[in-house]
């Protein structure tokens, strides 16, 4: 796996090297995973969120805050510094499980990572994500072409989530943000630790030895 941390980056300047690099993944490349932040902005997925949306365009102009609708799935989501975000860009037609599986070991990802921080979270029925008791701390929205995976997950690290109050996060009027500096009461654990023990547990779920070695052969 190949792990590239893009620091701080728009959306559109994310999705294009997702693009380019995803036919290479696709016919063989390794596979990629980006690490990043983005500055603020709102997203829309393929199946909805505007009616999610709690601001005018205008008002969030003014605010310099982008509005993009995506080629993901799931609902409206918003991304901001402080936020970490990963984007695999891996090949999903050779790993065991299929797409359903994918999405699991996405959740089991950022499990582990928080796990390694002493914080316990898990799945909520029903609700895709990572939660924290009824506290939403990571959403998942996965795009497709070619059995090769784009777009994917973004966990919440910092305090500052104000950016939230803009809309109905995932749809879910009772679903209420949180962060990782938020449950543990401290601000001391920096963005690159965190990008750390997440490329770890990256390594560590998508380590499916039959697919290292069908790829290997050919």
């Amino acid at each position: 796996m190949r792990i590239v941390d893009l620091g701080l980056v728009s959306h559109a300047q994310a999705e294009a090297i997702q693009l380019d690099r995803l036919p290479l993944v696709s016919e063989g490349a390794e596979d990629t995973l980006y690490l990043l932040e983005h500055p603020k902005v709102i997203t829309l997925g393929r199946n909805g969120g505007r009616e999610n949306l709690l601001a005018s365009d205008e008002a969030l102009a003014t605010e310099g805050i982008e509005l993009v609708q995506t080629r993901r799935g799931g609902n409206i989501t918003c991304h901001f510094p402080g936020q970490l975000v990963a984007y695999p860009v891996f090949r999903i037609a050779l790993r065991p499980g299929g797409m359903r599986r994918f999405f699991f070991d996405l959740e089991e990802v950022v499990i582990r990572t928080l796990d390694h921080f002493g914080l316990a979270a898990g799945r909520a029925e029903g609700r895709p994500g990572v939660w924290i008791g009824p506290r939403k701390i990571a959403s998942i929205g996965i795009g497709m072409r070619r059995w090769t995976s784009y777009h994917g997950v973004s966990l919440n690290v910092g305090r500052d989530l104000s950016l939230f109050r803009l809309i109905t996060l995932c749809g879910l009027p009772d679903a209420e943000p949180t962060s990782l500096h938020r449950e543990l009461d401290d601000e001391s654990i920096p963005m690159q630790e965190i990008k750390h023990v997440c490329a770890r547990e990256f390594r560590a779920v998508f380590a499916h030895p039959s697919v290292a070695a069908h790829q290997t052969a050919q």
